[in-house]
C-alpha cells in the first residue's frame, strides 16, 4: 500500500487524518498504519479492552499515549476501578524493577528462585 492509499484509509477510518500522522515520514506511514489498524483498532488474539490497558501501562511516560489509551480503554468497557488497579500494578512493577536493578541482583539467582517459587505455588494450588 502506498502513501496516498494509506492517507485515504486513515481518512476513511477516522473521518480525518490526524496531524501527527500527516507529519509521519511518507515512507514510514504506509508501514505503520496496517499495524496501528490491526492492533489498536482491529481484532487480534488479545481482547481490545485488555490491549488498550496494556498499551496504557506501557505508555506511562507519554501524556499523549496515556490520554489516548485511557479514553479508548474506557470506550471498550474498562471501568475506573480497573484503571485504578492498573495504575497500582504498573507502580508495583516499576518498584520491584527498580529494586532489582539498584541491587544489581544476580539474574541467574533470580531465575532459579522464581522457578522454585513457581513450583511451590503450583504444588500448593492443587492441594
Amino acid at each position: 500500500m502506498g502513501y496516498d492509499e494509506t492517507i485515504k484509509g486513515i481518512e476513511k477510518t477516522f473521518g480525518t487524518v490526524p496531524g501527527f500522522m500527516k507529519e509521519t515520514p511518507k515512507d514510514i506511514l504506509p508501514q505503520m498504519w496496517p499495524m496501528f489498524k490491526k492492533y489498536q483498532l482491529g481484532e487480534s488474539v488479545i481482547p481490545q479492552k485488555f490491549r488498550e490497558m496494556m498499551m496504557l501501562a506501557a505508555a506511562v511516560k507519554c501524556p499523549y499515549c496515556q490520554t489516548y489509551h485511557k479514553e479508548v480503554s474506557k470506550m471498550w468497557g474498562a471501568t475506573d476501578e480497573e484503571l485504578n488497579e492498573l495504575a497500582a500494578v504498573v507502580g508495583l512493577t516499576a518498584f520491584w524493577s527498580n529494586v532489582l536493578h539498584t541491587q544489581n541482583y544476580d539474574y541467574n539467582t533470580f531465575v532459579k528462585e522464581l522457578k522454585e517459587m513457581g513450583e511451590y505455588m503450583e504444588k500448593n494450588r492443587r492441594n
